[in-house]
């Protein structure tokens, strides 16, 4: 009979609970920053064509405006 062993120590229960709850602790995040951003583009949605060309902003590139610290310049 052959053993295989992987060279590392089971994790134990703390290592495991940190992992869970950073886990879970990136997924509020990410949620929020959704909703928040959602919000954000339903409010100059909700602007009409001459409100959002005082911001500087088009129709066209509300998302665009919205996300633009994720989008990578070209």
């Amino acid at each position: 009979m052959a053993y295989i062993t992987s060279g590392s120590a089971p994790a134990t229960f703390r290592q495991i609970t940190d992992t869970m709850l950073s886990r879970l602790g990136h997924g509020l995040e990410v949620y929020a920053d959704r909703r928040a951003r959602r919000a954000q583009v339903e409010f100059y949605e909700s602007l009409n064509d001459a409100e959002l060309a005082a911001r500087g902003i088009s129709r066209d590139d509300i998302v665009r405006h919205v996300f633009r610290d994720k989008l990578l310049s070209i």
